[in-house]
């Protein structure tokens, strides 16, 4: 028997006085116990749950051959194999059992076997608690430790699955050996420190360890020292032990008789150990202070567990002491004194367990003696009085109980035969005198909302003194700063990877992140990529350099039109005003004027009227600019051919044949314009996608197809007249403005040519800036080329503009 384990004992014999001398639970009636130690082993399991059954010793499976004991129920099996090998027994009497280890679901079993039950939760819940701790502290490389026996496999198979599923990595899985499975103690020990040196060299600075103390308690006492004390500096670096976090689970105590002399308990220092839900029972520590060995009569156990605990050798006992050095036992010595790794005074997990188990059958029991509800339960009940109770009746009732203990917290049952409670989370403190504390710094709670089920208070947690950082790292690598995300290594599993700035466009926030993600619509990454900016909204405005600049030069083109109007209708009965159609020349310079100062509408924050307005009074005006010079154009090769005796076009002369050219080829892109605004208006509209640090009002054109309609038409009014007056530029100068047409109309065509691939190119404001200087060159070409020659004339050179000048010319 470990020392430690001899709390278990106390906490049984506690709870049965206490309830003895309770007369509201078991009036008159005393409960007794007997134990039974299966030294591990799972014959010994068998023999004595059947010794439990039949008093002989002669034992046939299913039939009872002697004199049956006075058994109400059997409370035993703090690993899960003895409790299994027990329920295999005991589960076909349907003899109720409580046991108070915490098992896997395998072994909780609860519909097959109605009669078993457990003093803990189910140990998926305890996986759980593990996982959340583990994220907690984004501990995402660990390495495991368990048994290499079946609850080891059964550990494994339920518990890494859940690492995976939450983004956590295994480094490494140790399984202890089995001792049995060797030919000698030297074989098992160089076959586990071939394993271990592989974990101990790796970068998991968090090892899960999972078993049973009963299983390897042998294993602190053989292996660790040679694991934590080496022989050598060299050895102790190449290790690599500063760093470590134990996390033991619930089956797991901090034990071993065997190296209390050698083992350093300041190796487990910080250490985290899930325990069962514990709390302080009145009078348990004033109990074990009367706990003597002299006092202890039918304590078959007492003279051993004193004897190792306090190191001294009893004359009168059997066992063997360990040297021939130990003083006798006085009988005096004092529990309290005793390191914490061999013994505690406060109440331990399972201790607890135990003592609820106790209270748990003898309620039960109460509440099967307890029927008032009618006058036949009464009868029952004076029945009952003179036979005895088989115990298949009572497993039934342990499913119902729900009592408050002395501690004052509520005992019940799941459905699944567990007790409804969860787990402790404790950090283990130690001393130099290899005595410990256990601080409780959290817990899971399956009553608990999902979002408070774990709890953990890490100002609580003492780290051990080796650690440079705290809490503790355990990653592969590594995290990848804000600005980057993870890169995946082949053939490395996913927790090992490299970090990747996040690309264009994409930013990360946190650490370690498996994504880049795209910033808000109206957002967008910092030049460290690792968090988000509001994007400036912009247009073209009246205030910045360039909208000034275009707002100056569209006034100060209309400006000159106006004074080129002014000097023409000043001037407008000299010849060289009447001779190329002057009302063609007011309708063309007009429409000039308006074309420079809709260039204004494109500046400014876009709104409804302008985006309706702007497209359309420039396709519009600009057309009628082109008609007129187109109709100059005709009129010029008409007036010329009408000049001959006897021609045909004589008669098409007047300004008819202007006025018609003007309003038909305008009233086509009217008619574009109608149907453009008809049916796919333009709106304003915030573009939050053309420009990565900018949200963009604009104008949306609503239909792109009938914008370039509206460009297109233009572009064939300016190609027929550019190849009406190409063809005419040969008649006589006196008749002829065709040359100065055909250099308007070629640098009007080679505006807008090149305005469409630069207008698909631009992206926000630009695009708009495209088109208004395209409109100012155009118009300022057909300005400068059309009317220049005649304002220098009427302006500079006076005496060219007289009738005998024509005439001369011509001839």
């Amino acid at each position: 028997m470990t020392t430690k384990f001899y709390q278990h004992i106390l906490a049984l014999v506690f709870a049965i006085h206490e309830i003895n001398k309770n007369p509201q639970i078991l009036h008159n009636i005393t409960l007794g116990f007997y134990i039974y130690d299966s030294l591990r082993d799972d014959r010994m399991t068998y023999r004595t749950t059947l010794d439990l059954l039949f008093k002989s010793h002669i034992f046939v499976p299913n039939y009872k051959c002697g004199t049956q004991k006075n058994l109400m129920g059997v409370i035993g099996g703090l690993a899960a194999k003895t409790s299994s090998r027990m329920r295999d027994f005991l589960g076909l009497y349907k003899i109720p059992q409580v046991a108070y280890g915490s098992f896997p679901s395998t072994v909780s079993d609860h519909t097959g076997f109605p009669s078993f039950y457990r003093m803990a939760p189910n140990d998926h819940l305890q996986y759980l608690g593990i996982v959340q701790l583990l994220l907690h502290f984004g501990w995402k490389w660990v390495g495991l430790i368990t048994m290499d026996d079946e609850g080891g496999e059964q550990f494994l198979k339920a518990f890494e699955p859940n690492l995976s599923q939450n983004g956590i990595c295994t480094a490494f899985t140790v399984t202890v050996p089995i001792k049995a499975r060797f030919q000698s103690i030297g074989q098992m020990i160089s076959h586990f420190l071939t394993n271990t040196l592989d974990f101990m060299k790796s970068k998991a600075n968090v090892i899960v360890m999972s078993g049973e103390s009963t299983s390897i308690s042998w294993l602190t006492g053989k292996l660790w020292a040679r694991m934590f004390i080496p022989q050598t500096a060299e050895e102790y670096e190449e290790m690599n032990y500063a760093g470590k976090v134990w996390i033991f689970t619930a089956q797991i105590d901090i034990i071993s008789h065997y190296i209390r002399r050698s083992f350093n308990m300041q190796t487990f220092h910080g250490s985290i150990s899930f325990t069962i839900q514990a709390n302080e029972v009145l009078g348990f520590q004033e109990f074990l202070h009367t706990i003597y060995p002299l006092g202890a009569s039918g304590d078959g156990f007492i003279k051993y567990f004193w004897e190792q605990a306090f190191s001294c050798s009893d004359s009168n006992s059997d066992i063997p002491a360990d040297s021939d050095d130990e003083p006798p036992c006085t009988g005096k010595e004092k529990l309290e004194s005793i390191p914490a790794p061999f013994f505690e005074m406060s109440m331990t997990g399972h201790s607890y367990s135990i003592y609820n188990a106790v209270y748990a059958l003898a309620h039960a029991f109460h509440d099967m003696y307890s029927l008032k509800s009618n006058h036949r339960a009464m009868k029952f009940l004076r029945h009952l009085a003179h036979q005895r109770v088989e115990s298949w009746q009572l497993y039934s009732w342990i499913q119902r109980i729900s009592f408050n203990n002395n501690a004052g917290y509520e005992i019940t049952f799941n459905e699944h035969g567990e007790l409804a409670a969860g787990f402790d989370i404790t950090n283990v403190i130690t001393f130099p005198n290899n005595s410990y504390i256990r601080v409780k710094v959290g817990r899971v709670d399956p009553k608990a909302a999902p979002d408070k089920m774990f709890t953990i208070h890490e100002e609580r947690i003492k780290w051990h003194g080796d650690f440079i950082q705290v809490p503790p790292l355990s990653l592969c690598n590594e995290e990848c700063h804000p600005g980057s995300s993870r890169k995946k290594k082949e053939g490395e599993k996913f927790c090992c990877y490299d970090c990747a700035s996040c690309p264009d466009g994409e930013m990360a926030e946190k650490m370690d992140v498996d994504y880049c993600t795209s910033c808000p619509e109206d957002q967008y990454p910092n030049e460290g990529k690792d968090h988000c900016i509001p994007k400036v909204q912009t247009f073209l405005s009246f205030e910045e350099p360039l909208g000034i600049t275009l707002a100056s030069l569209a006034l100060f083109f209309s400006l000159v039109t106006a004074l080129v109007f002014a000097v023409f209708v000043k001037h407008r009965d000299t010849p060289i005003v009447k001779a190329n159609n002057r009302n063609l020349t007011y309708i063309l310079l007009i429409s000039l004027f308006l074309c420079f100062l809709c260039c204004l509408i494109f500046i400014g924050q876009p709104n409804k009227v302008t985006c309706f307005l702007r497209q359309v009074a420039f396709g519009i005006i600009f057309s009628i600019a082109v008609s007129s010079v187109l109709a100059k154009t005709i009129t010029v090769v008409v007036a010329f051919m009408a000049s001959k005796p006897g021609n045909i076009f004589r008669k098409w002369l007047g300004k008819r044949l202007t006025y018609s050219i003007v309003l038909s080829c305008s009233f086509v892109q009217v008619g574009i314009c109608a149907i453009w605004l008809g049916t796919f208006p333009p709106f304003p509209n915030l573009n939050m996608y053309s420009a990565m640090e900018e949200i963009i009002i604009e104008c949306n054109e609503g239909s792109v197809v009938l914008f370039y309609c509206v460009l297109g038409y233009m572009g064939f009014l300016a190609t027929v007249s550019f190849t009406v007056a190409f063809l005419a530029r040969t008649l006589p100068d006196s008749f002829n403005e065709a040359k100065f047409i055909t250099f308007s109309m070629l640098v009007f065509c080679s505006v807008w040519l090149s305005f469409v691939p630069t207008y698909l190119s631009a992206k926000g404001k630009y695009m708009v800036a495209v088109e208004i200087f395209s409109i100012l060159a155009s118009g300022a070409g057909l300005l400068g080329c059309i009317f220049s020659p005649k304002c220098y004339i009427i302006m500079l050179r006076p005496d060219m503009n007289n009738k005998e000048q024509l005439i001369r010319r011509k001839q």
